[in-house]
C-alpha cells in the first residue's frame, strides 16, 4: 500500500487505532494515542504526526512493541515507522523509531547439543524458526537510562545497588537483585538502565531483557512443540545477565516456575547475574513454590516508593529539558507534582497531555489548562491531598516560603500559616499527629493539637480569620 491518499490513510490508520484500544489501557491510549496523525505513507515508512518529541520518546519507550506489531500487521509486514514532530506551525522534524544498535549484544557461537547429532546449534526462542540464530537481541531500550533516572529517598537504595551490580555483575551479593514495588514507579526503567550501563561496562557479555509474560509464552510453545530442553538450555548457555520483569505473572504456573527454578540455579552456579522485577516482596508472594521463593530471597530485595514532592518536580524538569522544546511555568510543575501523586507513570502521562494540549491549541501552558487537565486525567478516587501540598497552598496563599513557615519563627503571619497548615493537615488527610509534626518543622503531637485548637478558636471568633481558612481549604479540595 504505497503513497496512499489521505482519505484511505486515515481509514487504515483508524482500523490500527482499533486494535490498539483492544491491547492499551482506555486511560493510557486516551492519553498517547488521541493526538497521533498519520500523515503519509511511502516506501514502506509510516509517517505518524505526534505533538513533541517527548511524546514520541515516550510512544518509542512503553507502547513500541504493541504499535509496532499492529502497524504490520495492517500495513504490512516490512512497514517501519517514522514520527514527525511539530517544531512550528510551518516545520516538522521527522525521527525514526529507535534503533538499538548500541545496546544489541556481540554475535556468539551457540554450542552444538551432544545428544543429538541432528542439531548443530541452539534454537533461539527469540527469533522465527529457520532463521539462524547467530545472536541475542538484549530488549534494552536506550533511553531507559541511569542519566534519565531520577534519584530520590523514594529509590536512592535501590538505584544504588542497581549501579553496583552493574559495575561487576554476578560478582557482588547482590545476585539475585530483586526490585518491587506497586505499578508505575519505575522499576523497568531501573532495570534497563541496569542492563544498558552493563553493556557500557561490560559490551563482551550478553544481557537479556524479557517480560515474565513473553517467557511463560515461550516456555508455553517449547512444551508444545517438544524443545523444552533447547529452551533451557538456550538460557543456560547463552545468557550472562538476566533481567526478568513483573515476574508475579508466573503465580500459580508450575511449570514455567520449574523450568525458572532450572536456569536460575544454573546461571546462578556460574556467577551469572539475575534481575527481577516483582510488584511485591518475595514474603508477600502467593503461588508461587518455597524453593523459587527461596531463591528469590538469596540476594538483595530493594523497593521503590512512591516519589515525594521534590522528586515529582525533579521528574516534570527532566522530561520538559529533555523535550526541549516546552517553556512551563513553576506554578504548573508544582501543581503537577502536588496534584499527581500515585505513580510515576501517570505523572509522566498527565504532563504529557497538558503539553499536547498547549501545543494542539496553540495556547500558552497555564495553571487553569493544567487544573483542567489532571480533573479529567486523575480519577478522584484515587487522588490524594498530602502534608506537602497543604503546606504548598498554605504559604501561596500567605506569600510566605516553605523555608520560612517550617522555621522556627515566632512572627505573626508565619505562625498564622504554620498553624493553618497543621489544622487542615489533621482534617483533610489520614495522617496522625506525629506525622502531621514531623512535616511540620519536626513538632510534637502537643504542639500540634495546640495549634488545631488555636485555629478551632480563632475562626469562632474572628469572620476574617475564618474566611481565610476557609479560602485556603477550597484551593486544596478544588
Amino acid at each position: 500500500m504505497q503513497n496512499t491518499d489521505k482519505n484511505k490513510l486515515k481509514k487504515v490508520w483508524d482500523e490500527c487505532l482499533k486494535i490498539l484500544t483492544d491491547i492499551i489501557p482506555k486511560e493510557e491510549f486516551a492519553v498517547w494515542f488521541s493526538d497521533i496523525t498519520a500523515v503519509k505513507y511511502e516506501d514502506n515508512f509510516l509517517y505518524l504526526e505526534v505533538p513533541t518529541s517527548y511524546y514520541y520518546e515516550y510512544i518509542e519507550a512503553h507502547y513500541i512493541d504493541e504499535l509496532g506489531r499492529t502497524i504490520r500487521r495492517v500495513f504490512g509486514s516490512s512497514t517501519q515507522l517514522r514520527y514527525m514532530i511539530r517544531i512550528t506551525d510551518a516545520n516538522l522534524m521527522t525521527m525514526n523509531s529507535v534503533n538499538h544498535s548500541v545496546v544489541e549484544n556481540a554475535p556468539q557461537q551457540a554450542p552444538v547439543i551432544l545428544n543429538n547429532p541432528d542439531i548443530k546449534e541452539l534454537p533461539n526462542p527469540f527469533i522465527i524458526p529457520g532463521i539462524k540464530p547467530i545472536k541475542v537481541e538484549s530488549q534494552l531500550k536506550e533511553n531507559y537510562t541511569f542519566e534519565n533516572f531520577i534519584e530520590g529517598s523514594c529509590n536512592k537504595f535501590a538505584r544504588s545497588a542497581g549501579y553496583a551490580v552493574a559495575q561487576n555483575p554476578g560478582k557482588t551479593a547482590f545476585n539475585p537483585l530483586l526490585i518491587y514495588s506497586p505499578v508505575g514507579l519505575g522499576k523497568t526503567h531501573l532495570v534497563h538502565a541496569i542492563g544498558i550501563e552493563i553493556k557500557k561496562l561490560h559490551p563482551e557479555k550478553t544481557v537479556l531483557y524479557i517480560g515474565a509474560d513473553q517467557f511463560i509464552r515461550q516456555y508455553v510453545k517449547s512444551v508444545q512443540d517438544n524443545t523444552t530442553n533447547d529452551f533451557l538450555q538456550f538460557y543456560q548457555m547463552m545468557i550472562d545477565v538476566l533481567i526478568i520483569d513483573d515476574i508475579q505473572y508466573l503465580e500459580k504456573k508450575q511449570g514455567t516456575q520449574d523450568i525458572f527454578f532450572q536456569i536460575f540455579n544454573w546461571l546462578h552456579s556460574l556467577g551469572k547475574q539475575l534481575i527481577i522485577t516483582s510488584d511485591k516482596a518475595p514474603a508477600d508472594m502467593v503461588g508461587f513454590e518455597e524453593r523459587v521463593l527461596s531463591r528469590l530471597k538469596w540476594g538483595l530485595n530493594a523497593e521503590l516508593q512512591i516519589p515525594d514532592v521534590q522528586t515529582r518536580i525533579d521528574i516534570i524538569k527532566k522530561k520538559i529539558e529533555n523535550d526541549g522544546n516546552i517553556s512551563m511555568p513553576d506554578e504548573v510543575i508544582e501543581y503537577l507534582a502536588y496534584s499527581v501523586n500515585t505513580s510515576i507513570r501517570e505523572l509522566e502521562g498527565a504532563l504529557v497531555s497538558v503539553m499536547a494540549h498547549a501545543t494542539l491549541s496553540k495556547q500558552d501552558i497555564t495553571i487553569d489548562l493544567a487544573r483542567e487537565i489532571v480533573d479529567k486525567f486523575v480519577k478522584s478516587n484515587t487522588r490524594e491531598i498530602t502534608i506537602e501540598y497543604i503546606q504548598k497552598m498554605v504559604c501561596n496563599y500567605f506569600n510566605i516560603s516553605m523555608e520560612q513557615m517550617l522555621s522556627r519563627s515566632r512572627k505573626g503571619d508565619i505562625v498564622t500559616a504554620r498553624h493553618i497548615s497543621m489544622y487542615l493537615a489533621r482534617k483533610l488527610t489520614k495522617s496522625s499527629l506525629v506525622a502531621i509534626g514531623d512535616k511540620c518543622g519536626k513538632k510534637d503531637h502537643a504542639t500540634v493539637l495546640h495549634a488545631c485548637k488555636s485555629v478551632e478558636n480563632s475562626c469562632q471568633i474572628d469572620k476574617n480569620y475564618r474566611k481565610n481558612v476557609e479560602d485556603i481549604e477550597k484551593k486544596i479540595i478544588n
